[in-house]
């Protein structure tokens, strides 16, 4: 009797072998197509596959992944700002001719927090020339702006800034650098805010007229003329 339990048993061990090699056999193929789908896929999926397994919570923070239903508010710190910059790039490069004005965006992570300067051509770029009016390419670049920063609790402040060409009248009722430098970051509130942004989440405008150049060693640089929005950090 004991002989006939010990065969039973050595017979229920080698027909459940074959579950565990499937098990594994299942495994290796599934790992096998997330590499070939990992390969095929762009760079922004790469790196949002990276980011995740680099830092799971504090992606999903960002991301907006783990705060359905949880209430728990994004937030952009100084150990994330990085990811912030490159997701604003990556959505940049969507945008319907993006390659002809991209050397005019630039991205800056600063003190303060991240810094997006949009800097002028000789001719008007974002604004037309010598007015608050935006172009088509700045309000698709305000709108996508405010799209992406909307969800974040972070604040921000937008500011003017004109090259070191005056107007032709120098009546001191005329207007201005300095009115148009204030205008066009009013300008890009307004814009932004029609597009989502929070009304909270603008807490400084900022008009600096010709007297904080991008370009200090060539102020009439058409480069000066720009308007940077400032995502800060939480708490400044």
């Amino acid at each position: 009797m004991d002989s006939f339990n010990s065969r039973e048993d050595d017979i229920g061990h080698r027909s459940g072998a074959w579950k565990v090699a499937y098990a594994d056999f299942v495994t290796a193929l599934m790992a096998l197509f997330i590499v070939l789908w990992l390969m095929s896929s762009g760079r922004e999926v790469r790196e949002a596959v990276a980011g995740y397994f680099k830092d799971p919570k504090g992606y999903q923070k960002l991301s907006g992944s783990a705060q359905a239903g949880s209430g728990e508010a994004l937030e952009v710190s100084k150990n994330n700002i990085d990811r912030l910059k490159q997701s604003l790039e990556e959505a940049m490069r969507r945008l319907p001719g993006f390659k002809s004005f991209a050397q005019n965006v630039q991205f800056t992570v600063t003190g303060e927090g991240l810094r997006i300067e949009l800097m002028e051509k000789d001719k008007g770029l974002f604004f037309e020339t010598g007015n608050s009016k935006p172009t088509e390419n700045g309000q698709r670049l305000f709108n996508l702006l405010a799209e992406q920063i909307s969800g974040l609790p972070n604040t921000i402040a937008i500011e003017g800034h004109t090259d070191s060409q005056g107007f032709r009248s120098q009546n001191l009722e005329a207007y201005g650098n300095w009115e148009l430098s204030c205008d066009r970051a009013n300008a890009a509130r307004r814009i932004m805010l029609a597009a989502g942004l929070r009304g909270e989440q603008v807490t400084e405008i900022r008009g600096y007229a010709d007297h904080h150049t991008l370009i200090p060693a060539n102020p009439a640089d058409s480069r000066n003329r720009r308007v940077s929005v400032i995502v800060k950090y939480l708490g400044q």
